[in-house]
């Protein structure tokens, strides 16, 4: 590991701990300057493919997923730290599932599970979106669900 400081590649690790979100946390030193640095080790995982409506293909994208997310949270009393962590929930999900592509519906209806237990406003959001409502009864008996 090269060291952010002098650039040398001698560094030994002095700790080793696992943090929340299954990485390993290393705190390093560097052999030549002295001077301590983090790294994070985090396992790579299979690329994963998203089969879009259209049929399209595109690569999964966290930062993609956790913006709908965000999106839909506007305003609503969820901190980002509860949405981070159920990201972490829904891609661990898609990836037991051992399929290397996925529809987006299938992320789309676990999204949805996920919110209406987090924040049914948020979740309402989210669907009218997702589920591309047309009209007023619609967005209606989407709420009549939660109501039941």
């Amino acid at each position: 590991m090269k060291c952010p400081f002098c650039g040398k590649d001698n560094t030994k690790v002095i700790d080793s701990r696992p943090t929340d979100d299954s990485a390993i946390r290393r705190r390093r030193q560097c052999d030549a300057c002295g001077k301590r640095f983090t790294t994070y080790e985090k396992v790579e995982s299979m690329p994963l493919i998203v089969i879009k409506k259209d049929n399209n293909r595109e690569p999964y994208d966290r930062e993609k997923l956790t913006a709908g997310i965000v999106r839909s949270c506007h305003k609503r009393p969820v901190s980002l730290t509860r949405i981070n962590a159920m990201v972490d929930e829904i891609e661990t999900q898609i990836y037991n599932m051992g399929e290397k592509e996925i529809p987006a519906k299938v992320i789309g209806e676990i999204v949805m599970e996920k919110l209406k237990d987090l924040d049914e406003v948020a979740y309402v959001r989210f669907a009218s979106v997702y589920r591309e409502f047309k009209d007023v009864n619609t967005f209606m008996a989407e709420i009549q669900k939660i109501l039941k």
